[in-house]
């Protein structure tokens, strides 16, 4: 339990500390009640949430309790740290119908019920929203002086910059952050907050609101912010975020996302977003490097992390169907409802006529090959397949039979390309 913040620093958890010899003393004396906020902007989180959740993660498994905050009430305002420009404003019922769709992904990482560190998860709104404008600037607003608050990066990057803006809201939200800082503090004992680097100044605001208003220390601790080498924010794609709901993000294309995570950052990440020991850890590397191009280590990393987002059933199929569509053979038996469902949401496809009908013709009228005489040099090349199995013959018969759940049949061209026929659109 004390070596805690010695595990979040070999872990790549800690990039800043705002005092490590005090936090390690709190360590020493026993449970330490940690947290770590985030607005509820939509109704998941994504990637870029997870260091900060991952590090509370391993935080309990050290026998320390989690709080997560959810920012009903900042949320409904927006921080404008690390933004160019005011985030649109939230309705109450638009928050808290993004907090219910985020606590189930937050089950999969810390545990609710067990016993003495269990995880709580609080609503700042159920404070905040009680709050009285004159009670909170007599009690909160005299601790902080407008000098203090200006000198903070990303508001005067927002102040010196003509074309763009800050409005007074957004000046405001810092108080609000330390105000949740001091009352979990004064609620639940909780003298520890973690965030990303440009929560910086937030969480500092908390630590001297509680040194003010009630004399006592607490700490704050900061994730780095991950960058991959486009200078991209991690988590972001062309396609936008990588989303935590499997409505949002599949969790094949969130198994994906993490099997085209870049070579010299892959150690990292499996630091980062796994449970693995260190030495276990330092063996897929080793691994890795000897054969780099087997992409052992991302293989892993994407499989532990699905598993924990998505569940050990959705990773190994994610898992499976990559191996597929990257080159594998896929048997028949293989193609169940699960399996033929993710093929077919991930490859290109087209609809048959009708049924009966040559196979052949189905080919080319749905566009998986130019012509017949195209499928006929697969088929007498033996690279022509419809569901897992070997088609001898070009005048293959295609029939109801052939369509696995009822709808999808899946052929393979070649070594590598899959196509998905779709059963006749119904009149």
């Amino acid at each position: 339990m004390n070596d805690a913040l010695k595990t979040l620093r070999e872990r790549g958890y800690v990039d800043w500390c705002s005092d490590e010899e005090g936090l390690n003393a709190l360590f020493e004396k026993g449970q330490v009640t940690a947290y770590v906020g985030f607005d509820p902007t939509a109704d998941s989180l994504h990637v870029g949430h997870l260091i900060p959740l991952m590090g509370l993660a391993w935080l309990q498994k050290l026998g320390h309790r989690p709080i997560l905050l959810a920012g009903g009430g900042t949320g409904m305002i927006g921080d404008p740290s690390m933004k160019s420009k005011e985030r649109n404003l939230l309705s109450d019922e638009q928050v808290r119908r993004n907090v219910e769709g985020i606590k189930v992904q937050l089950s999969r990482l810390v545990d609710f019920d067990c016993g003495s560190a269990s995880a709580l998860l609080v609503n700042n709104y159920d404070w905040l929203g009680k709050l009285n404008l004159i009670d909170f600037l007599r009690d909160v607003g005299k601790f902080f002086s407008v000098n203090y608050m200006i000198r903070k990066e990303h508001v005067r990057s927002r102040i010196e910059d003509p074309n763009k803006t800050l409005s007074y809201t957004e000046f405001t939200y810092t108080l609000l952050q330390a105000y949740d800082f001091w009352h979990l503090f004064k609620t639940f004992g909780c003298r520890l907050q973690m965030g990303g680097n440009d929560q910086q100044g937030n969480l500092v605001s908390g630590i001297e609101l509680i040194r003010k208003w009630d004399g006592e220390t607490a700490y704050a601790a900061t994730n780095p912010l991950l960058l991959n080498s486009s200078g991209t924010k991690f988590g972001k794609t062309e396609g936008g975020a990588v989303w935590l709901s499997p409505e949002k993000t599949s969790p094949y294309k969130f198994y994906q996302f993490w099997m085209n995570s870049e070579d010299d950052a892959v150690e990292k990440l499996l630091k980062l977003f796994t449970f693995l020991p260190l030495e276990e850890i330092d063996q897929i590397v080793a691994e890795h490097q000897a054969t780099p191009g087997r992409r052992a280590a991302q293989r892993r990393l994407a499989l532990e992390i699905t598993s924990i987002i998505h569940g050990e059933e959705a990773a190994k199929a994610a898992q499976r169907a990559s191996e597929i569509l990257f080159g594998g053979q896929v048997a028949h038996d293989e193609l169940t409802g699960p399996m033929l469902s993710i093929i077919a949401s991930e490859t290109e496809g087209g609809s048959i006529a009708s049924l009966p009908c040559q196979l052949a013709e189905a080919l080319v009228a749905s566009g998986a090959c130019a012509s017949k005489g195209e499928v006929k040099r697969l088929t007498s090349g033996g690279g022509l397949y419809l569901n897992g199995d070997r088609v001898e013959t070009s005048d293959r018969e295609l029939t109801e039979s052939d369509l696995l759940d009822g709808e999808h049949a899946l052929v393979r061209l070649g070594k590598k390309k899959y196509f998905t026929l779709r059963r006749p659109e119904r009149s």
